[in-house]
């Protein structure tokens, strides 16, 4: 019997990073977990390494600025493994540009996906959770929604909005009597790809050593070895060890405050 025996789990960008790293660490806890990604192969990959593996988990395609698409993943845990225990809001985005070079259409697409895809999970996961008889969220913020950044004014707004969002959401579920709880995670340099996504541009880290020469990307480890005390960068691996004490009756006491997971980052 592992800690999350018993409990459904859905986990947004499950297909990689993150996700993928808290779902199968999840998994191998006992819980069943329903990943849901829009890169179905990720998505899929991530399945069959939890079966692989003896757990138990299935797949749903998902993009979470869709609404409509919201009820219907939370039905398909529900009817796939019997209710809905703990969310997982991890799906996100991160565009960098600094404030008066960053289009609005970048500025809404960031948003749409990181703070509604996070405000349309609980929105809908609540419910559930209440029928379930109880619930943790785990909204993933970031390092940069404590703290500004330059050339990350953007992704710092909307993770500093999840922050503050899953506070709210905690009062809300603790004046409702539902036995839900709500809490955000805060990871600093991880080791993912979003380091060769669109995280990157020129005018963001300038001529930082962390750029790998002649790519569009920077290096994790050399970044964490800059700027993260501890001198290197976490791995999925560490942000699930939070996500699985924040899913599991460990925390039961623990709501509405934030994990920050970061090497040391934001100890000053």
């Amino acid at each position: 019997m592992g800690r999350l025996a018993d409990k459904v789990a859905l986990v947004t960008g499950g297909g990689s990073g993150i996700g993928r790293g808290a779902a199968i660490a999840m998994a191998a806890e006992g819980a069943k977990v329903l990943v849901t990604d829009i890169d179905i192969e990720g998505g899929e990959g991530t399945v069959a390494q939890i079966k692989e593996a003896g757990g138990s988990a299935e797949f749903a395609p998902q993009d979470v600025t869709d609404e409509a698409r919201w009820g219907e993943v939370v039905a398909i845990a529900v009817e796939s493994f019997g209710g809905l225990h703990v969310l997982l809001n991890n799906a996100g985005i991160a565009i960098g540009a600094p404030v008066t070079e960053m289009s609005l259409e970048d500025w809404r697409v960031q948003t749409s996906i990181n703070i509604d895809g996070v405000f349309l999970g609980c929105k809908y996961a609540i419910p559930a959770m209440t029928e379930s008889g109880s619930g943790s969220i785990i909204n993933v913020s970031s390092v940069a929604g404590l703290g500004g950044a330059p050339g990350l004014s953007g992704y710092c707004a909307t993770k500093g909005a999840v922050r503050l969002f899953s506070k709210a959401v905690a009062l809300e579920c603790a004046q409702a009597g539902n036995n839900i709880r709500s809490n955000s995670v805060h990871p600093g340099i991880i080791d993912t790809a979003i380091w060769t996504k669109s995280i990157i541009d020129s005018e963001t880290f300038g001529n930082s050593e962390a750029i790998v020469e002649g790519a569009n990307a920077i290096d994790p480890d050399t970044l964490a070895s800059l700027s993260v005390p501890v001198g290197k960068a976490g791995l999925p691996a560490d942000i699930a060890a939070g996500v699985v004490f924040l899913a599991s009756d460990e925390s039961r006491y623990v709501t509405g405050t934030e994990l920050v997971i970061d090497g040391g980052m934001t100890a000053n």
